[in-house]
C-alpha cells in the first residue's frame, strides 16, 4: 500500500506531466505542434503523449522509496513489453500519459494523465490529473479517494429519480443502447471524455458508467482505483471484478461502474 506521502509524490509527477501537456495545448501554433500520427490501432498519437510519457517514466524511477522506483512500468507509449515478461510481474506501474488524445486534439479540456499502481491484478492506487482544469483525483487502498485534496464518495444519492449515465464523448457504442433499454427508471446521458467518466461515478456526479466499447487497461486503471476507493464497484458484465495483467491482451472486457 502507498503512504499519503508516496501518493503525493505520484500526484506531483502527474502534475508535472500535465504542465508539459498544457505547454503544447496552449501554444499559438498548436495545430502544427501536435503533429498527429496514427498508432497501430489507428488511435491518435501526438508529441504531447510522448513528452508526458518521458516525464512520467523518468520521474517514477526517482521516487523516494526505492522499491517503488524500481517497479516495472507499462505505459500506453511503451506497450511492446511481451506477455512472457509481463506475466511475471506481481506489482507494477500502469500509465496512460495522455488519456483522451481525441479530446486533447479537439481542445475541449477533457483529457487526463493516468498513473496507477497494480498489485496482483488489482488497482491499489491511482492518480488522475486533468491539466486543463487543474483537477487532481487521488486514491490509495486504505487512504480513501480525493478530489483536489477533499474526500469524495460514490453512491451518495441512493434513490435518484433520474439516473445519470455517463458515456463516451468520442467513442459511441452500438451495444450501449441495448443495455440502456433494460434500465427500469428514467435516465439522462452525461457525455464525458477520458478517465473522467469513472471519476464522475467516484464523486457521485454520475450513477452509472456502462462501457460497451473498447478500452485498454491503461485507460481505466487509475480511475478504477479512485472509484473503488470512493465506494463504487467496477465489474465485467458477468459481475466479476475488472482485473489487470491477467492475460496476453491488454484490452479490457466490457464493464459497468456504479
Amino acid at each position: 500500500m502507498l503512504t499519503e506521502a508516496q501518493l503525493k509524490e505520484v500526484a506531483a509527477i502527474a502534475r508535472k506531466a500535465g504542465e508539459a501537456i498544457m505547454a503544447i495545448y496552449d501554444a499559438r501554433d498548436f495545430a502544427e505542434r501536435i503533429a498527429v500520427q496514427a498508432k497501430g490501432d489507428n488511435s491518435p498519437l501526438t508529441q504531447a503523449d510522448l513528452t508526458a510519457h518521458a516525464i512520467i517514466e523518468a520521474e517514477l524511477k526517482q521516487l523516494t522509496d526505492k522499491d517503488l522506483a524500481n517497479l516495472p512500468q507499462l505505459s500506453e507509449e511503451s506497450a511492446v513489453i511481451s506477455w512472457q515478461e509481463r506475466k511475471q510481474w506481481t506489482t507494477y506501474w500502469l500509465i496512460d500519459p495522455l488519456d483522451g488524445t481525441k479530446e486533447f486534439i479537439k481542445r475541449n479540456g477533457e483529457f487526463t494523465v493516468n498513473i496507477a499502481l497494480i498489485h496482483k491484478g488489482q488497482p491499489l492506487a491511482g492518480v488522475v490529473y486533468a491539466p486543463a482544469t487543474q483537477t487532481m483525483y487521488t486514491a490509495a487502498q486504505g487512504l480513501g479517494a480525493y478530489k483536489n485534496g477533499a474526500p469524495i464518495q460514490a453512491r451518495q444519492d441512493a434513490h435518484p429519480k433520474t439516473l445519470k449515465v455517463v458515456g463516451s464523448r468520442s467513442h459511441p457504442a452500438p451495444d450501449l443502447q441495448a443495455y440502456l433499454d433494460t434500465l427500469e427508471q428514467p435516465y439522462e446521458i452525461v457525455a464525458m471524455g477520458s478517465s473522467l467518466k469513472l471519476c464522475l461515478v467516484a464523486e457521485s456526479k454520475a450513477h452509472l458508467y456502462p462501457r460497451f466499447g473498447p478500452t485498454s487497461e491503461w485507460d481505466t486503471a487509475a480511475a478504477h482505483a479512485i472509484a473503488i476507493a470512493a465506494g463504487a464497484t467496477v465489474t465485467t458484465t458477468d459481475g466479476e471484478p475488472l482485473t489487470y495483467n491477467q492475460k496476453e491482451s491488454l484490452l479490457n472486457p466490457y464493464f459497468i461502474a456504479k
